[in-house]
């Protein structure tokens, strides 16, 4: 039996609970939530790509799901680490909403009441930021840098470019 697994085993389930809080492993459902959002924006450059650049849908529906997807997961990456970072951030700064009690009790109580706090404004200012960061770059890199590109290069460049740099930002501590 390893080291790991004997470890394990010893730690009760409201250690195991206190751990899964401050991992950077996310749960099914936030995970669900976040490539669902991430899918969402990534297929929102889909109508600005078919009204303003002109790529027919019906002719180009493969590019477009292919595209979606690669973004879809770089975005929800991005989302995942500015989560964890603002989640740590958010609990300090809320010594001051939550009142410390004295007993243990109340403070395991407390600890619960600021990580949920700390968990939901994370999560809901990790995905307004990624997505506003996203769109931005996108905008800027279609309509600035690639102009002139044929439109399908216009698409892929533009995508990767925003997908890849918003992961890459969302790296940086």
């Amino acid at each position: 039996m390893s080291a790991k697994s004997s470890k394990s085993k010893n730690l009760s389930q409201e250690e195991e609970a206190l751990l899964q809080d401050y991992s950077r492993d996310l749960s099914t459902k936030s995970s669900a939530f976040f490539y669902g959002n991430a899918a969402i924006v990534s297929a929102v450059p889909i109508w600005l790509f078919w009204k303003i650049h002109q790529m027919e849908p019906t002719n180009n529906y493969i590019y477009f799901i292919l595209g979606t997807l690669f973004t879809a997961y770089l975005i929800s990456f991005a989302y995942k680490n500015v989560k964890f970072v603002l989640k740590h951030k958010i609990f300090q700064n809320l010594d001051n909403v939550v009142q410390d009690e004295k007993d243990k009790k109340n403070e395991d109580r407390s600890l619960r009441k600021k990580n949920e706090i700390a968990e939901y404004e994370a999560t809901t200012y990790s995905i307004f930021y990624n997505n506003s960061l996203f769109l931005f770059i996108l905008l800027v890199a279609s309509f600035v840098i690639f102009k002139n590109f044929t439109p399908l290069f216009n698409y892929f460049l533009s995508m990767s470019i925003a997908s890849g740099l918003l992961a890459l930002f969302s790296t940086s501590k």
